[in-house]
């Protein structure tokens, strides 16, 4: 049985869903799966990450907890997952295509000598090669990836795949020490706001946008209490982030964070091909526009032509009232 190991990413204790997804979907493909995460206060979650991973399929947990590491590390990343990659027998490793796996993958493939492929939305085996589809030019066209070599570099885009009926399993915990004799940078800290109860926006299943239309940062409230009464992220288009409303962290698209949720609205926000490439799969659309012609409408499944000061507190109060009835 070939083995796998997947890196997997947690907040406050608890694994990211998106993580999850890249367990179950190589369990479900004949793989054992051994996972390995990273933390600077591990210990008091080790149960609760060995019981969620272990519920979707990983036998393993590698587990690096060092006060080094409240931020991300990328040599030491690099260096501790290439010896367990080594020591254990592995051929593949995958995660997420997350920023951090975007940052990491490129430079672990090549100290691993892994063929890399990134961004998957299918993954299967044929004999002992792996086989993913992936797509190119923002979405235009896609690929179908035959990975030859020995072993194997993925990332896997969020919300494509499905997690499995939990196993009620724990994976095995194992304590490995961070790797720290060629650090040649350090993360000393990480601004913006990191300690939002709202979900990523990699994961979210459900986003309500922004565009510059929103005149202001202020504004963006009206888009978080909708957010709020919805369990979504908010994101916001290239244009009001160039506008400096938002940061650069919440931005959708091709030059942002590509999202595959179940709901995405898009509130005053024209379709430019800059931020369909970043969204477009979404499961439904619903757009909020003044403009008739505007380009979203084209990929919208649901259109409201008018004004998003009006629309967007309408629909907040309608969803508080569905929501209590329920």
């Amino acid at each position: 049985m070939a083995k796998a190991l997947v890196l997997i990413e947690q907040k406050e204790g608890n694994i990211k869903k998106a993580s999850l997804e890249v367990v179950a979907t190589l369990k479900a493909n004949g793989y054992q799966v051994s996972t390995i995460c990273f933390g600077d206060n591990l210990s008091g979650s080790s149960s609760k990450l060995a019981s969620q991973a272990g519920d979707q399929g990983a036998e393993t947990l590698y587990l690096v907890n060092d006060s080094s590491l409240k931020f991300y590390q990328p040599d030491t990343y690099k260096e501790t997952i290439a010896k367990s990659f080594a020591e254990g027998g592995y051929t593949l490793i995958a995660g997420a295509a997350t920023a951090l796996v975007k940052d990491l993958f490129p430079t672990l493939a090549i100290k691993l000598e892994a063929g890399l492929v990134t961004d998957c939305i299918d993954f299967k085996t044929e004999g002992s090669s792996v086989v993913v589809k992936r797509p190119n030019l923002a979405g235009k066209y896609f690929t179908t990836v035959k990975v030859k070599s020995p072993k194997a570099a993925l990332s896997l885009r969020p919300n494509v795949f499905k997690l499995q009926a939990p196993s009620g399993k724990a994976a095995n915990i194992v304590e490995q020490s961070a790797a720290k004799d060629s650090t040649k940078t350090k993360v000393a800290a990480v601004e913006g706001n990191t300690q939002s109860a709202r979900p990523d926006l990699t994961e979210a299943e459900r986003i309500v946008s922004g565009g510059r239309s929103l005149k202001s940062g202020e504004n963006f409230k009206i888009l978080e209490e909708l957010a709020d009464a919805i369990g979504a992220a908010v994101g916001a288009s290239r244009a009001a982030v160039d506008a400096g409303f938002v940061p650069h962290g919440m931005q959708v698209g091709q030059t942002g964070k590509t999202v595959n949720p179940n709901l995405y609205i898009a509130c005053g926000i024209s379709g430019a091909i800059q931020h369909l490439a970043g969204m477009k799969t979404s499961k439904i659309i619903v757009a909020i526009n003044t403009d008739p012609e505007a380009p979203i409408f084209q990929k919208a499944d649901y259109g409201a032509i008018g004004d998003l000061f009006q629309v967007v507190p309408a629909l907040t109060q309608e969803f508080k009232k569905l929501l209590s009835q329920g």
